[in-house]
């Protein structure tokens, strides 16, 4: 998947921005990562609360190969639905973008999460 195919996919859910990642694309909003792009499969965030939905979907994990072994990782393919409808992949986004803000949250210990625009200097 492209990154032109990816705003496609995106556009019901709103402007995201894209970053060469690891040899694929990171999916970007309000500064936080909630899909990626690897060998031409789009993968959303989802933590234990989500994988299920994604699963009933019959959607995959993210793996990938360390040393002898597979690691997995918090991000499951988008459902072929929300491939071909930006509707129904605005959905999910919004759940994967929630997923992205709840883990930013748990990392910064309870403390208010600021996109980047909004850091100000102290004066």
């Amino acid at each position: 998947m492209d990154a032109d195919a990816i705003r496609d996919a995106m556009s019901a859910f709103g402007p995201v921005h894209l970053r060469r990642m690891f040899g694929g694309l990171g999916v970007f909003r309000d500064g936080l990562m909630f899909a990626l792009e690897a060998d031409g499969t789009l993968y959303l965030k989802a933590d234990d609360a989500d994988a299920p939905a994604f699963r009933d979907a019959g959607c995959e994990q993210f793996l990938y190969r360390k040393s002898d072994r597979d690691v997995a990782m918090g991000y499951w393919s988008a459902p072929l639905a929300a491939l071909e409808d930006p509707d129904i992949m605005a959905q999910w986004a919004h759940r994967a973008h929630a997923c992205a803000r709840r883990h930013a949250a748990r990392k910064a210990g309870g403390k208010t999460v600021l996109k980047t625009d909004e850091i100000r200097p102290r004066r």
